[in-house]
């Protein structure tokens, strides 16, 4: 199995994805022409289980019903094949026989957000010894370094780590703006190429680093971020510039005031220069101005939806990014571009002034060259904001002197051991030649992604061979037996809902991308997701929760491949994720397919990175980096960059 973000949600859409009330009526309608069937028979016990095909008839009624529509032939054609096909979720879920006593995994606050007077309101960044102060004391940590040299070009910083451009900066061997306008300058020349800016914030920028310079110069220094560029994935808001959401009809879409993050890293001191391309409405590598491409094999997309996030980083325009994650936006593109990327704790960022796509799994997060950038920058845009009700004060202190020696290592087993082999579509007797080719295609596509997966478990053997010659007994774990996919459902209901202007009125024709697995047709599908089955997937995802959660009683980090199920389990259940680079394809890799369908991370080809994810208990960040600092370290892959000239 391997779910990634466009494929995985149309298989979750299949899986149970879909309404408020039209499902329900759906099913009635098709129980009912069971129960007239066998009415004859006399025996309608099985009404349930044995339901006719949705039909398109059936839809008309049930949009009727549900006051939605009416939907086009062509709508409907999109819509049935994953109408039939979502109730099988249902009977996942049902299955677990889920007791009385499990509530929803949700949590309802009564009021709108954190009273301003809250103990957990109060901005860290801003407030004295807030994270600023620990950012200072990071600052005077690096300054026990031996003392820079200014280098012989500008350019020859484009992939230097925060620490080594901090220690420049605070030394004056190197200005803000000096760095900045370089950054200015790679962005451009390679955006031509990469696709990865939707706005440069030129002028913002310029100004914040001469004011840096110029606080630096005159002694208030404010710690390792003062003077760095960044990124921040358009879905951020930012006071005077548009924030479109990479989404056609709302290239001119504004806000009048600054998401948190942006106002948490000027108050330590970072200076934006672009706001940075996503797939449409948070999903894969294509938006309004193009697809961003992957700086390894610009041939391929960078994935998503952080897409323009990872690409840039990579390709050494930007020291750093803030991305999103919901379903693998930072995981996805930082293993396709080989960045070093951190899902936090769900709740640890909040997420105001952020795009909502689900508000229950949205997560913000840094993708930098290194797991300690990672942590520099957690330190600055981390804890409660007094808007986002869902932000959470948790401890994070970045310290890689940590024992990491102390912890105990847990790897999913399973996901190591030799992949089985991909069934192949077997001859259907009296099939067509059209069917014939289709299934020969299909059984090509299948064997070449068989050829990737077995290619690309070398890197996995490796991972566990290093971690016993760094001194790791690694315990072997296996995550809970539960249908992950159908619980998420819950995704794209909640996107549904957040974008439910866009189907009722039919702006949903703007968005560039409109196939079956794209969101035009997934949010006309969520509404038919019954209201009764969302809440039983939210329940269920308190069991996700649950067992995960017992996994980190076992085992402080658990290592394993970034996709498969673990990508879905640890978003459901909210668990922080560090994704590394974690080697290199060789000239003897399979060659990718000639079309980049989005799904895929494995497809790369020869010299392109693969990865591996480090997972850790809820809020225990500090743990995560310093374990997953010390591999990085050991393995030294993401100091290697691409060749983009």
């Amino acid at each position: 199995m391997n779910l990634d973000r466009r494929a995985f949600l149309n298989a979750c859409s299949g899986a149970g994805i879909t309404s408020a009330l039209m499902p329900g009526i759906l099913y009635t309608l098709a129980a009912q022409a069971t129960l007239a069937a066998q009415a004859q028979e006399a025996t309608p016990t099985a009404a349930a289980r044995d339901l006719p095909k949705i039909t398109s008839e059936m839809l008309d009624q049930a949009a009727i019903l549900a006051g939605v529509g009416p939907f086009t032939a062509e709508q409907k054609k999109l819509m049935l094949d994953g109408l039939n096909d979502q109730r099988s979720g249902y009977d996942q879920i049902r299955a677990l026989k889920i007791p009385n006593s499990i509530a929803p995994a949700y949590v309802f606050h009564p009021q709108s957000a954190a009273p301003t007077n809250s103990a957990h309101s109060c901005d860290r960044t801003i407030s004295p010894g807030g994270n600023l102060g620990r950012l200072l004391q990071l600052s005077e940590r690096f300054e026990r370094d031996e003392p820079p040299s200014a280098p012989r070009r500008i350019e020859d910083l484009a992939f230097a780590s925060i620490r080594e451009l901090a220690l420049l900066i605070r030394f004056r061997q190197v200005t803000s703006v000096a760095l900045t306008q370089m950054c200015i300058a790679r962005l451009k020349r390679y955006d031509s190429s990469l696709h990865f800016v939707i706005t440069l914030t030129e002028e913002r920028a310029l100004r914040h680093a001469k004011a840096a310079d110029a606080e630096i110069a005159a002694g208030k220094y404010r710690g390792p971020l003062h003077g760095i560029p960044w990124g921040a994935k358009d879905l951020l808001a930012v006071k005077g510039y548009p924030t479109t959401w990479g989404a056609g009809g709302f290239e001119h879409q504004s806000f009048d005031d600054d998401a948190t993050v942006v106002r948490r890293l000027d108050a330590a001191g970072a200076v934006l220069v672009a706001k940075l391309a996503l797939g449409a409405l948070a999903m894969g590598d294509k938006w309004f101005g193009g697809r961003t491409r992957n700086p390894w094999n610009p041939a391929l997309g960078s994935s998503g939806s952080s897409a323009g996030s990872a690409s840039a980083v990579a390709a050494g325009c930007l020291p750093f990014a803030v991305g999103s994650e919901t379903l693998g936006s930072i995981s996805s593109p930082s293993t396709r571009c080989g960045d070093t990327g951190l899902r936090p704790t769900f709740g640890l960022v909040p997420r105001t002034g952020a795009m909502a796509l689900s508000w229950t799994m949205d997560k913000l997060g840094p993708i930098a060259r290194s797991v300690e950038d990672c942590a520099l920058v957690l330190e600055a845009i981390r804890g409660p904001d007094g808007q986002d009700a869902s932000a959470y004060s948790a401890e994070f202190y970045w310290n890689p002197n940590l024992d990491w020696k102390q912890l105990r290592i847990g790897y999913l087993k399973s996901e190591f051991d030799a992949p089985t082999a991909f069934e192949l579509k077997q001859t259907v007797p009296g099939e067509s030649a059209e069917e014939k080719k289709k299934r020969e295609d299909t059984n090509l596509a299948i064997q070449a992604a068989q050829a990737r997966r077995e290619y690309d478990h070398r890197y996995n053997v490796a991972a566990v061979e290093k971690l016993r010659s760094m001194g790791v007994t690694p315990i072997p774990i296996e995550l809970p037996k539960l249908p992950f996919g159908p619980i998420s459902a819950l995704l794209t209901a909640e996107a549904a809902t957040a974008f439910d202007d866009l189907t009722m009125t039919g702006r949903d024709r703007l968005l560039t991308e409109q196939g079956i697995e794209d969101w035009p047709n997934q949010f006309r599908i969520a509404r038919l997701y019954p209201a009764v089955e969302y809440i039983q997937a939210n329940r269920a995802r308190t069991l996700v929760v649950r067992q995960m959660s017992e996994l980190f009683e076992k085992v402080d980090i658990i290592v394993t491949p970034s996709t498969d199920a673990q990508l879905i389990a640890t978003n459901l259940s909210g668990h922080p994720a560090m994704i590394l680079p974690n080697g290199f394809r060789g000239a003897d890799a399979p060659k990718p397919p000639e079309i980049d369908d989005g799904d895929h991370d494995d497809i790369g080809g020869p010299g392109t990175p693969v990865s591996l994810t480090f997972l850790a208990g809820h809020y225990q960040e500090e743990k995560l980096a310093a374990f997953a600092h010390a591999y990085q370290q050991a393995t030294g892959f993401h100091k290697l960059h691409p060749k983009l000239d």
